[in-house]
């Protein structure tokens, strides 16, 4: 039984809006249509997943939509043609649905805006124009208005979040620094024109150089290995949040049950933290990297206010010369993705899943910077990852495990990915007590691992085998005493 309650104040399960609206008619094609369309969340809906969850809503399975889908990665990957270049042969015996090559041939040809626009955000630049950007002016740019962002659906429900008190009076700024941050690392592409940013009477061609000119000039800057619960659905019931977490199997045994630990896909992210010195004006700015389901690898701004159970956790807290390195490593991701974009126009989802999901990027500059990697789940195909121009890229994400071919991932990064170190922070139902027994057997050596698909068809086969055998034995042991 999957636990329903105690529940955090003005908050609501996935199931228990569906309990008050499926029966409304049209209420859930137009949610399904919602989630298969929309770019938010942490993982696509690909057509075996809105058919899991059609099912699941129509059959009146509250228990199984709380913790939906609950597949391991390998299962989930088939869904999504994570390979993307997968090619299908037709019942005749010819091949069909011709996938991504996995061998396009590298494109270095000058680049324009138009042919990176559907992956990249360039704000107000171009390619084109070279141009220098004075940062010691106040931006221009509007500032934050929840229009595109949050949608009415009817039926007292809304998808999007509002405006985060702290944060969204900082759009303009930040909204600007994204822009520019994104533009100077379009700088290495191929044609590019430079554009400089200037600010206290220095220069920067790059986004690590811009970050060093801010602390030049008396800024704070602070970069976060920032984690959350991702949230898939990002609805409103009537004013109260709904809880929608999107479960995976971590393919572990919660000690004293039967049962496999699932856990909640988290979402992953590098911040800026930019505020100007005390004693005159300057930035104040919050800005993020990650690479998103809308197969944008980029800067964007911070500035919604996300529901109280996804929290938040910095597990790496960076300054000074280090920040200035990952911001660098961030800025090479960059034009690692759109390397890709440019080779690989076609990829499925944007390359979202392909390319790997947020966790990736992240998980590959950890590694760099602390030699460690405490992110699950990983899912980029390392074969897409052989640009020679983005040679340290191509290493960092190689180093890093691997999820999509259905191997155990390590109880460090399932305890890693999560956003809090302290379990009763968490407010999901259920979830607190089942990463505490677990943690207690990993700590004590006692964990033990849910068998795989494939062990259990081979223990299956090896059995029915064992059987047959045995039968065999004993019929010609009866023919041999018969004679």
């Amino acid at each position: 039984m999957v636990p329903e309650k105690p529940m955090p104040p003005n908050t609501i399960l996935l199931s228990g809006m569906m309990r008050e609206l499926s029966a409304t008619p049209g209420f859930t094609e137009a949610l399904l249509s919602q989630l298969n369309g929309g770019k938010q969340g942490p993982a696509l809906m690909s057509p075996a997943l809105i058919k899991t969850l059609r099912q699941m809503i129509l059959g009146k399975d509250w228990q199984g939509l709380d913790r939906f889908p609950g597949w391991t990665l390998s299962a989930i990957n088939p869904t999504v043609k994570i390979a993307g270049r997968i090619v299908a042969k037709k019942d005749d015996g010819t091949q069909g649905e011709e996938g991504v090559d996995e061998y396009a041939p590298i494109d270095d040809r000058p680049q324009s805006t138009a042919r990176i626009q559907p992956f990249f955000d360039l704000g107000p630049y171009t390619l084109e124009k070279a141009e220098t950007v004075d940062l010691d002016t106040p931006s221009t740019l509007p500032g934050f208005t929840s229009d595109g962002i949050v949608f009415q659906l009817g039926n007292g429900i809304a998808r999007g979040d509002g405006p985060n008190a702290s944060l969204a009076p900082l759009h303009a700024e930040s909204q600007r620094l994204a822009d520019v941050m994104n533009r100077l690392s379009a700088n290495a592409l191929t044609g590019a024109k430079t554009v400089t940013a200037t600010i206290g009477g220095h220069s920067a061609t790059t986004p690590q150089e811009l970050m060093a000119a801010l602390a030049a000039s008396g800024h704070t800057v602070t970069v976060y290995d920032a984690r959350y619960f991702a949230n898939f659905g990002h609805f409103h019931l009537n004013g109260q949040e709904v809880m929608m977490p999107f479960w995976m199997n971590s393919q572990i045994v919660i000690p004293g049950t039967n049962r496999s630990l699932l856990v909640p896909v988290s979402h992953a992210e590098y911040e800026w933290q930019i505020r100007a010195p005390k004693d005159k004006p300057g930035i104040n700015a919050s800005i993020s990297w990650y690479f998103g389901i809308d197969g944008k690898s980029q800067f964007r701004t911070m500035d919604t206010q996300d529901q109280a159970w996804v929290l938040g956790r910095h597990a790496h807290t960076y300054t000074d010369k280090d920040a200035i390195e990952v911001t660098r490593l961030v800025g090479r991701m960059i034009v690692a993705f759109l390397h890709q974009h440019i080779r690989r126009p076609d990829l499925p989802f944007g390359g979202y899943y392909p390319l790997g999901v947020c966790q990736d990027g992240v998980a590959a500059i950890e590694k760099k910077m602390t030699g460690k990697d405490t992110l699950f789940p990983n899912t980029a195909d390392i074969a897409l990852f052989d640009d020679p121009r983005d040679a340290e890229v191509n290493t960092m994400m190689a180093a890093i495990p691997k999820d999509h071919d259905g191997g155990e991932p390590d109880p460090e990064r399932i305890f890693g990915s999560l956003p809090t170190d302290d379990f009763n922070a968490i407010t999901i139902p259920g979830l607190a007590d089942d990463l505490t027994l677990v943690k207690t057997a990993w700590q004590d050596g006692s964990l033990e691992r849910t068998p795989s698909w494939m062990r259990r068809t081979m223990m299956r086969l090896f059995g029915a085998a064992a059987i047959g055998l045995l039968a065999w034995i004993v019929l010609w042991r009866r023919r041999r005493h018969t004679r």
